[in-house]
């Protein structure tokens, strides 16, 4: 069984090195760009590992898009900003040998700011990104989700996600996802009602905040979850202003 770690890419000039070192331990690894212009490419091409270059429509295209073209049996997942540890490339190694799985589902540990986040949803973040290649294909353009040709296992060993340098980051990129969400709810043909907005508000606040425990992460937790439920609200006012699809 052969295993390819895919790194997706745009711009991740300042994170790309040290994630490449992180997955070392692959049979092969790919960087999936999407014409970076920051020398991301240049670095990766430095470290001796494959780049391909594919324009960029949305997630779930750009994951489809590496299924296709890159060989392997298997293929792992790994995000720019994210570490794999030496643990849980064994532990990967060893899993894609059982022959009742045809994917496998990675917990993830969110630095956020810098400060690991345990409650609201954060911890253990499971991922479905150890994939059997001819198996698996993707959907949704944000928040994408895998429709699997099979069952999926559980490791683990953690993925270490080094995401978000500050706040202002944070809410810039829940607003950029907030619109595709919308566009995608407005095209599956979501009509929401005037007060809809509020009501999916107080829910996400209350899903983060109460019932996913992101208050055991203190003030972090409680702003952590009041801009989740922001975005949420953000994204059902868009939908209400799109124009309906045809």
């Amino acid at each position: 069984m052969t295993l390819a770690v895919v790194i997706l890419t745009y711009n991740e000039a300042a994170f790309i090195e040290a994630c490449i070192d992180s997955v070392a331990w692959a049979d092969r690894v790919v960087v999936f760009d999407s014409f970076s212009d920051d020398g991301t490419v240049e670095r990766a091409r430095a470290k001796g590992v494959e780049v391909i270059q594919h324009p960029f429509v949305d997630y779930a295209a750009q994951r489809n898009a590496a299924l296709e073209r890159v060989a392997a049996d298997w293929i792992f997942f790994v995000d720019a900003d994210e570490r794999a540890t030496p643990e849980l490339g064994a532990e990967v190694r060893e899993a894609i040998r059982d022959p009742r799985y045809v994917g496998w589902w990675v917990p993830r540990r969110n630095y956020l700011f810098g400060r690991l986040t345990c409650g609201g949803g954060w911890w253990p973040d499971y991922q479905l990104r150890v994939l059997r290649r001819g198996y698996a294909r993707y959907e949704r353009p944000v928040h994408e989700i895998v429709v699997l040709a099979g069952e999926a296992g559980y490791l683990k060993n953690p993925l270490l996600h080094h995401n978000y340098d500050s706040p202002q980051e944070f809410r810039d990129k829940q607003r950029r996802y907030a619109r595709w969400e919308a566009e995608a709810l407005r095209a599956a043909g979501v009509r929401p009602k005037i007060y809809t907005p509020w009501t999916m508000l107080v829910r996400e606040f209350w899903r983060r905040f109460v019932r996913l425990r992101g208050y055991v992460d203190g003030l972090h937790g409680l702003r952590l979850a009041w801009w989740m439920a922001l975005a949420t609200w953000e994204t059902y006012r868009l939908v209400r202003r799109l124009p309906p699809t045809r």
